[in-house]
């Protein structure tokens, strides 16, 4: 049998033509054999990882795609039409920050009437609460008559209210101090640090009040309670340690604590109760 020829074993190697004469080819980047043992073997941690952040990415592109039909909530919408009274309130802080400023001239040894700061610092211990109450169970027990005892006491649960009332008040509104303010106060407590509302104000007008409608004064003596009153208030704003809101709402309340003081007014029979209680007599 003849050898075939070079040429013959060529023929042999090239593909039979398919249909329409045209030659079919197979292009595989990987043999067959590789490829069914590929798809066969688990796939590796960093092809999990890259089928997991595909995941994730697909699902956020569909929930940002469900929600772009929603509209935005309310608060992340920007307020274009401001109400009439947020407007008012905006211009009233703006004017008390503007007017405390100006009026705290005693704010620092340096201010304008930076001379005055030690009176101004004088009265501001007389209307502090511990002065107060001080004085007022000093004269408790040096008093003699039950009437006078009576409206001692009376005083002295008005104080104690007064105190525990603007606490309560300061650590809810925490409002700061001026920025003008020198932290050099007389026996402060914790929340001292706060501003609203003033508790020296509270007092004052509480213990005005007070004088007013149980002392027998005359009216020399009248007139220099309600100037007191008033010098109280004002040396606060002087010395930078409130603003002006702060002092005409703690008149405002220290005004209506004494109305609750009348409500519970303790008489004298409570009083010998009380009395015989805490041992005293």
């Amino acid at each position: 049998m003849p050898a075939h020829s070079p040429k013959s074993r060529n023929r042999e190697r090239e593909p039979k033509s398919g249909s329409g004469g045209r030659l079919d080819f197979l292009v595989l980047s990987r043999p067959p054999a590789l490829l069914q043992r590929a798809a066969s073997e688990p796939p590796s941690p960093r092809h999990r990882a890259v089928q997991q952040l595909e995941g994730a990415g697909s699902a956020l592109r569909r929930d940002s795609g469900s929600s772009s039909g929603c509209p935005p909530p309310d608060e992340d919408c920007m307020k274009l039409n401001p109400s009439l009274l947020g407007i008012a309130l905006r211009s009233l802080l703006a004017i008390d920050l503007w007017l405390s400023k100006r009026l705290g001239v005693c704010a620092a040894e340096d201010s304008a009437w930076g001379s005055a700061r030690p009176i101004m610092k004088l009265i501001e211990v007389s209307g502090h609460g511990i002065p107060w109450i001080g004085g007022t169970l000093y004269c408790l027990y040096k008093s003699d008559s039950i009437a006078g005892q009576e409206v001692l006491l009376n005083l002295l649960l008005a104080l104690i209210l007064d105190i525990v009332l603007v606490g309560i008040v300061k650590s809810l509104v925490r409002r700061r101090r001026p920025t003008h303010n020198k932290m050099d106060m007389f026996a402060t407590f914790s929340v001292d640090r706060y501003s609203f509302p003033s508790g020296h104000a509270t007092r004052a007008a509480l213990g005005g009040r007070f004088f007013l409608n149980h002392l027998v004064l005359a009216v020399p003596l009248r007139i220099l309670v309600v100037l007191w009153v008033c010098i109280v208030g004002l040396s606060r704003v002087m010395l930078g340690r409130h603003n002006v809101t702060d002092v005409v709402c703690g008149f405002i309340m220290g005004y209506l604590q004494y109305s609750l003081v009348e409500y519970m007014w303790l008489s004298s029979n409570n009083l010998q109760t009380f009395l015989r209680l805490w041992g005293l007599k």
